[in-house]
């Protein structure tokens, strides 16, 4: 085994971006580095470490336990060296240059990208930002890989390695195609309350990313005694609005993206006959950035841009 005198501390890098890309090809393209070079630093990490730290798997790298074993600590070290000698200069959203991911789903692509896209526009013109959908099962995991930045996500239990901040609160809505013949029949205007019967007899269309078939409506109806006929599942909110627009299901929309899209989808906006606790969205990181200028600064674009869609 190596000893730190001797050892080259470059070699860690390659070891992470080997870690997160389980390929030469792409750790090289993150590092910067070829393929042969980053070959030849595997190499000598083998040596240096005394274990073969990853084998072929198809086409991709497989990591040894003992290479496992390394990720977690080695990228808090990384982490920790990166902030020690990162100048602390101000930070200066009209000039600086950074990327940001950031993590969340279709409703954020609506609701939040295209006021967020203007605002960077006007006053942090070299500020990049990619919004991801990276392993739905996992989110707040990916914030710990350094895959992304932040993520959007409903209110949920935190690691002690990350931290929140409430962004979002919304209601819901009862979304139906206009000229729905039951609705139609009903004399019903955009904005009534739907007859608890009729939501409950209508198919709906749920938006769940893991297609789970109960949701927040289904509690609702749960306290009452009552159930509804949830006739499919879709993982975004277009793909919900859009089996809408094309059938006779309804479905339950956040207030704010069903009030956005309800004209150019064709679509009518009613309130549900009971009522539905609201969605709570949390805008979370990893503690490695809470102290982050350009992270703070971002943070608090998106937590203003979207308090105006709180309903």
């Amino acid at each position: 085994m190596a000893n730190l005198s001797s050892f080259d501390l470059n070699l860690l890098r390659v070891l992470d971006a080997l870690l997160i890309e389980q390929s030469t090809v792409r750790a090289g393209e993150r590092l910067g580095l070829s393929q042969p070079a980053v070959s030849g630093a595997l190499k000598r990490l083998r040596l240096s470490l005394g274990d073969a730290l990853f084998f072929r798997s198809g086409q991709k790298l497989e990591a040894t336990e003992f290479a496992l074993s390394l990720k977690e600590p080695l990228q808090e070290v990384l982490s920790r060296v990166e902030a020690l000698i990162s100048p602390r200069d101000a930070f200066d959203p009209a000039t600086d240059e950074y990327r940001f991911r950031i993590s969340g789903g279709d409703f954020f692509a609506e609701m939040l990208m295209p006021a967020l896209a203007e605002h960077l526009t006007a006053h942090a013109p070299s500020l990049r930002v990619h919004l991801v959908d990276l392993v739905p099962d996992d989110r707040v995991g990916t914030l710990a890989s350094h895959d992304v930045d932040f993520a959007l996500l409903p209110e949920t239990p935190l690691p002690d390695w990350a931290e929140g901040e409430p962004v979002f609160s919304s209601s819901f809505s009862v979304i139906a195609r206009k000229a729905h013949p039951r609705i139609t029949e009903l004399a019903l205007a955009p904005g009534d309350v739907m007859p608890l019967d009729l939501f409950c007899d209508l198919g709906h269309v749920l938006f769940s990313t893991e297609g789970n078939p109960k949701g927040l409506g289904d509690e609702a109806l749960a306290r009452i005694g009552r159930e509804r006929s949830v006739a499919m599942t879709l993982p975004v909110f277009s793909g919900v609005y859009r089996a809408v627009a094309g059938s006779d299901l309804i479905a339950l929309l956040p207030s704010a993206l069903a009030h956005r899209i309800a004209e150019s989808a064709n679509l009518n906006v009613f309130e549900p006959p009971i009522p539905v606790d609201p969605a709570r969205l949390v805008l979370i990181w990893h503690r490695r950035f809470s102290e982050s200028p350009p992270h703070q600064w971002l943070r608090s674009q998106i937590t203003e841009l979207l308090h105006p869609l709180n309903a």
